[in-house]
């Protein structure tokens, strides 16, 4: 079974995966984690990040594995590395990169064979698992978002800044070429601005359970 769940950043989208996961003892697939991991590869290869053709030669080259909750590159674990400033910046605009894209949705659904799976990112509900049997958007206001990741502790941006960014990321997922941040029709939304993370896990758990 498949629980695609599709969100922008900072919705919360990635810790309820994360525990959905843990909870039904399935596979957790972060599809943003790869993308950063390849732009991480880009920029540790010297690659003009603005030059696509190399980027994508790049990605079709490299070795990217997903071993439960790390992603490894080259066979060297990586997770650490991604969730930086640097990252931050540069793995939205190649995650546009419409190519990339289709070498990252192929690696997906390859890990996704046989076996259950909760994945999260931008367009699992609407390009990677269209027809999966539980499809989620969660949202939250740039607000909340902002001060989730301002928590975590890990950028060195400002809160204002924070939530800048988050916006201009947004406006750059909204407009992708391919497997742009759209709500499908039959997916199930949620606003989580004003929730906890067990209140967004237990409102999931009973839509999966409903419908099983």
């Amino acid at each position: 079974m498949v629980i695609a769940i599709d969100g922008p950043a900072g919705s919360g989208k990635s810790t309820i995966a994360k525990l959905l996961a843990e909870k039904m003892n399935y596979t957790y697939i972060n599809s943003g984690k790869l993308y950063r991991a390849i732009t991480l590869g880009c920029l540790q290869a010297k690659i003009d990040i603005n030059d696509g053709e190399k980027i994508i030669n790049f990605a079709k080259n490299i070795n990217i594995s997903y071993k439960k909750d790390d992603v490894f590159l080259d066979g060297n674990n990586v997770t650490e590395l991604l969730h930086t400033d640097e990252i931050d910046r540069h793995s939205a605009p190649l995650s546009a990169i419409v190519p990339v894209r289709h070498i990252v949705n192929d690696l997906i659904r390859n890990l996704a064979k046989d076996q259950d799976i909760v994945v999260e990112g931008r367009d699992m509900t609407t390009v990677v698992f269209p027809d999966a049997e539980h499809r989620f958007y969660l949202d939250a206001s740039p607000q909340a978002r902002a001060k989730r990741r301002f928590d975590q502790g890990v950028s060195q941006l400002s809160l204002e800044e924070i939530k800048t960014a988050i916006m201009q990321r947004d406006n750059i997922d909204k407009n992708k070429i391919e497997g742009s941040l759209i709500i499908a029709d039959t997916v199930e939304y949620l606003d989580t601005s004003d929730l906890t993370i067990i209140q967004v896990y237990e409102r999931l758990i009973d839509k999966i359970k409903f419908n099983d």
